[in-house]
């Protein structure tokens, strides 16, 4: 290691204490999240509440930390996300302690700058290298345009360095001269166990597998839906991935040899994403990979540059969607529960794609028992994906092509894929508001 390197990173480093004694009244803090979120620093923010007032912080989906759940944070530390979580919805929303941004993962970056732009910058990397770098790892969604962002503009950055964290090619690079401070950790990376698909999920993995070509470049998102179409894809060949999201399950396409990259329109052989998450294995490979590559979730994203990709293919879920196409993924009627993310990007640039497929794959009834398929979205609920770019919808039951069909008919396709207990009053409904 250069000498004058490690001595500058020396001069930087700093206790968690020293580094939270920096943050001003007035402050806003833009914080990496998920893999690379700063989570020892996070996890001591509260302690400086009763010293500062109006902080704001940037905040990612994950948690809970002390000042998301802690009242008293009121009018001391307060948050603005585009993405919520579970801590979100049940805690900082009825506390008043977050605002929600609405924004596309496309446009994070931009609307973070824009309209409530940080003056600090704190993101966990990984070690510093022969040449004095951190990396930025596994998350390039807004949160690597934020760093280089903060360093072009002489921002505060404060680094949380973690020896236990991986990194992707192409993740941003931050050198010790740019650092203002450091500190160093010893936490777990983030883990994201891989999520068994039930008999219910397989069937639906299968339909979707089922619309996917041979040659297809494929978005899967995560959770049981998205690792059944995953498992029933093993049989493929030469497909690709432009995907927000890198997962377990596409590792494992990899692996068996379905993905290639081969076919791709531009990107041939490189297999692209904003961030990954998930198990070490998944880490490992990733980090070894050359042909697995990192880039702003801006570009990524992007519905232009999704639409580039010939046979796209984008797989994605719902909360909700009404009998002419109008789909919810965010909120639970007015309640806010998660945020667009990539779901109208990957919509809209699968459905602009050349030879493209844009699915959206649900079980037809909610684990309450309530139908996912409802004459008109509930009240308050907000429409993510516009029903113009609205094209195969599957479920247990089937699969609608809505994509050329007329509001009769996309009714009708609909309430056949629906629960068939759900079907005569979904008719009724549908004749009440003159669709049929």
């Amino acid at each position: 290691m250069n000498q004058s390197l490690q001595a500058l990173y020396n001069e930087k480093k700093r206790t968690i204490g020293e580094i939270l004694s920096t943050i001003r009244s007035g402050d806003v803090i833009f914080t990496s999240n998920n893999y690379s979120e700063p989570a020892e620093i996070l996890s001591h923010l509260h302690e400086i509440a009763p010293q500062v007032e109006d902080v704001k912080v940037w905040k990612g989906r994950s948690g809970p930390f002390p000042f998301m759940i802690d009242p008293s944070m009121k009018g001391h530390i307060e948050m603005y996300t585009y993405f919520f979580g579970p801590t979100f919805y049940r805690n900082s929303k009825p506390m008043g302690l977050v605002d929600f941004v609405p924004a596309d993962l496309a446009s994070y970056f931009t609307v973070a700058v824009s309209g409530h732009p940080a003056n600090v910058n704190i993101t966990a990397v990984t070690p510093m290298d022969e040449n004095g770098n951190f990396h930025l790892p596994m998350n390039n969604a807004a949160d690597g345009l934020a760093m280089l962002d903060a360093v072009e503009r002489h921002k505060t950055v404060i680094l949380e360095v973690n020896p236990n964290l991986h990194k992707m090619h192409g993740a941003v690079a931050i050198n010790i001269r740019d650092v203002t401070m450091l500190t160093e950790v010893n936490r777990p990376e983030f883990i994201l166990q891989s999520i068994k698909p039930t008999a219910l999920e397989r069937q639906i993995g299968q339909a979707v597998a089922d619309l996917v070509h041979d040659g297809d470049t494929i978005q899967l998102g995560i959770g049981g839906i998205p690792n059944a179409v995953g498992m029933f894809l093993k049989e493929k060949r030469d497909l690709g991935i432009h995907s927000e999201m890198f997962t377990t399950s596409m590792m494992e396409l990899i692996q068996a040899g379905a993905v290639t990259g081969q076919k791709k329109t531009y990107d041939k052989g490189l297999h692209v994403c904003a961030f990954a998450e998930g198990t070490k294995e998944l880490y490992s490979f990733l980090q070894s990979r050359e042909d697995c590559i990192i880039r702003a979730g801006s570009e990524v994203v992007d519905p232009f540059n999704i639409a580039r990709q010939e046979n796209m293919v984008s797989i994605n879920t719902l909360v909700e969607i009404d009998l002419t196409g109008q789909v919810c993924a965010e909120s639970v009627g007015p309640k806010q529960i998660s945020g667009s993310g990539g779901s109208f990007c990957f919509a809209y640039g699968a459905y602009r794609s050349r030879g493209g497929r844009s699915i959206l794959a649900f079980p037809s009834r909610t684990s309450k028992g309530k139908s996912k398929i409802t004459a008109s979205l509930t009240s308050g609920a907000v429409v993510t994906v516009p029903r113009n770019y609205v094209d195969y919808v599957v479920t247990e039951y089937g699969t609608a092509r809505l994509k050329g069909a007329t509001l009769s008919e996309r009714a009708s396709q609909l309430i056949a894929i629906a629960h068939p207990d759900d079907r005569p009053a979904l008719t009724e409904q549908a004749r009440a508001l003159q669709i049929l």
